[in-house]
């Protein structure tokens, strides 16, 4: 279940947020926001969900790999699918102190567009607007024009 590794990631990697909602407050989330409202994908290994995505429009809400299943490629693949299902782009928030995320962001050409105080985001926490954008052959460098024939 989402959820699950919803906690279970968000525990393991950000220790230091404020914990707002009960467990069951956020599978209630799960089930009557995110799954209804968002489009979500989910890895499976073994029969078990150990991650998922979930876009909005132009926004990643929602990428989060359990615990146990992190450095195997899993984020990098939800990653890569949400590139290829928002061809065109996106953005996505991230804690200023979740330096892990981070690096994993900006290792996979996410640019940082603007850091916050967290005045906005109900933990109150600094955080961290990333964004893609694909590269397109001008971005790379121009061709130059063939002369003659």
């Amino acid at each position: 279940m989402i959820a699950r590794v919803h906690l279970a990631a968000r525990r393991g990697a950000m220790p230091y947020l404020p914990e707002l909602h009960t467990e069951a407050e956020t599978l209630s989330w799960i089930r009557d926001v995110v799954l209804p409202r968002q489009e979500v994908y989910v890895a499976v290994e073994n029969g078990a969900i150990v991650g998922f995505v979930a876009l909005d429009h132009d926004m990643v809400e929602q990428l989060y790999v359990g615990p146990a299943a992190q450095s195997r490629g899993i984020g990098t693949e939800l990653l890569d699918l949400a590139k290829e299902l928002r061809a065109q782009g996106f953005r996505l928030w991230v804690f200023q102190r979740n330096e892990g995320a981070r690096r994993f962001y900006e290792r996979r050409g996410l640019q940082l567009v603007e850091l916050t105080n967290g005045a906005t985001n109900e933990e109150r926490e600094p955080d961290a607007l990333y964004e893609w954008r694909p590269t397109t052959p001008a971005s790379r460098g121009r061709a130059s024009p063939r002369a003659g024939p």
